[in-house]
Order: C-alpha cells, then sequence, then structure tokens
C-alpha cells in the first residue's frame, strides 16, 4: 500500500462523513430556504416522468443493498448462504437496478443539457451532480464482468470487511484492498466523493424522504372547524338577498 492509498481508503472515508453529517445540520440549521429537491417539472414533464423514477429505484435499491450487504457481518448469513452465493445475487441484483439507475439518470442528464429552459435555471452543481452520478453507475456496472472473473466471494468479503472496519474505527482497513483493482478503487472513491458533496447540492431533499417515515408514528393531527357550534346559516332564496 503506498501513502495515496493510505490517505484515500483509511483517512478519505472519516473526511466524507464528517462533511456528509455535519454540513447537512449547519444546511439545515442556516439554509432552510435551500433545503428541497428544485424540482423542474413544471418546464416540461414528459422525460423527467421516466428519468426520475427510473434513477429513484435504481439508486435506492442500491443503496439500501450495498448499506447492508457490506456492513452485515459475514457470520450473519455464512449458516445459510456462502460467500459465493452472496457474491452472485449482489451481481445479479446489482446489475438490474444498476441498469435502472443509469437510464434514469442518463434521460435526466439529456434533459438538463439539451433543454434551452431547463438548462438556463439550472446551477453548475446539478449538471456536476448528475455527471457524478451517471459516472458512479456506469463503474458500478463496470465491475461486474470483473466480478465475474472470480466468484468465490473472496474479494466482495474483502470490501466488505473494509467498511465494517470503517465505521467501526479500527485499524487495517486500507491493506485489504491491495489487491483490489482499479475500477473498484474508482467506484469506492468516487462514492466516498458523492457524500463530501452531499450537503451543497439538492441531495439534501435525501433527509426529508427519510423523515417522513416519522409519520408512521406520529399521533393524529385533530382539526376542527370554527364553525362548530354555530347554526348553520340558511340558503338564500331564490331571486331574493341573503340577510
Amino acid at each position: 500500500m503506498n501513502y495515496l492509498d493510505n490517505f484515500l481508503f483509511g483517512y478519505y472515508p472519516y473526511i466524507c462523513l464528517t462533511v456528509f453529517l455535519l454540513g447537512s445540520l449547519l444546511r439545515f440549521d442556516r439554509d432552510q430556504y435551500t433545503w428541497k429537491s428544485d424540482s423542474s417539472q413544471l418546464l416540461r414533464a414528459g422525460q423527467l416522468r421516466w428519468g426520475s423514477n427510473l434513477f429513484h429505484v435504481g439508486i435506492l435499491f442500491l443503496f439500501f443493498g450495498h448499506t447492508v450487504g457490506m456492513l452485515t457481518p459475514h457470520f450473519v448469513y455464512e449458516p445459510f448462504m456462502t460467500a459465493g452465493a452472496k457474491q452472485l445475487l449482489a451481481m445479479i441484483s446489482g446489475g438490474i437496478f444498476g441498469v435502472f439507475g443509469f437510464i434514469g439518470v442518463s434521460l435526466l442528464l439529456h434533459r438538463r443539457l439539451t433543454d434551452a429552459r431547463i438548462r438556463a435555471t439550472s446551477k453548475t452543481s446539478d449538471i456536476v451532480l448528475l455527471c457524478l452520478l451517471w459516472l458512479q453507475f456506469a463503474l458500478g456496472l463496470a465491475t461486474i464482468p470483473l466480478s465475474a472473473q472470480h466468484l468465490d466471494g473472496g474479494m466482495m468479503m474483502r470490501l466488505a470487511e473494509w467498511a465494517q472496519r470503517i465505521v467501526t474505527f479500527r485499524a487495517g482497513a486500507p491493506e485489504l484492498l491491495a489487491e483490489a483493482g482499479f475500477i473498484f478503487k474508482a467506484h469506492m472513491f468516487l462514492g466516498m466523493s458523492i457524500f463530501l458533496i452531499f450537503p451543497f447540492t439538492r441531495l439534501v431533499h435525501v433527509w426529508s424522504g427519510f423523515g417522513t417515515l416519522a409519520y408512521v408514528v406520529r399521533p393524529y393531527q385533530l382539526v376542527r372547524s370554527r364553525r362548530v357550534g354555530m347554526a348553520p346559516r340558511a340558503p338564500a332564496s331564490q331571486g331574493g338577498r341573503p340577510f
């Protein structure tokens, strides 16, 4: 391991997570007016419907899939699933939803770059974010053929162990990636970088999406009419004026 790998996969994850959490908190506290998705649906909804739905279905599945797959210890699923079977499941499901997300973000990027009205109302961060997401999907799909060359699950186990050591603050995480290929490392680096820029883009609305789960346990809101207890007003007769 050289110094660059040690920094990128040993220290850089903590930098990204710190900026991600503190930056989101500060933006919510200081700039709540900018805490929104900045939808351009009113300008043109046709291509947005397909692009947005495919993108969100793909990225939400991949986010939770990566979270569960990489942070779940091996002994939890070892009794009923081998490492090779888990890798094959990840390749198939990740490939399907990765294609969904890639098509969706491609439609969104094409729409934002080619529609004059939407391009005029777009921020630089909007275009940069879509480009990074497009590249991240492409890198993720590119890892599938590489994973198919070793179906024993060994590399996947090392990647998962790296993630678990990072979140549990254990030493030796970068050394686990010594044999990982460039595509895997680029995919991981770009994924961490998206968390780094998260608080400065429209991605902050993701927090609000997760926050809506609180409505499940929220008490009922009672709405009382201001006219409760008052006698109903008599309707005006035809041709006459109401009193």
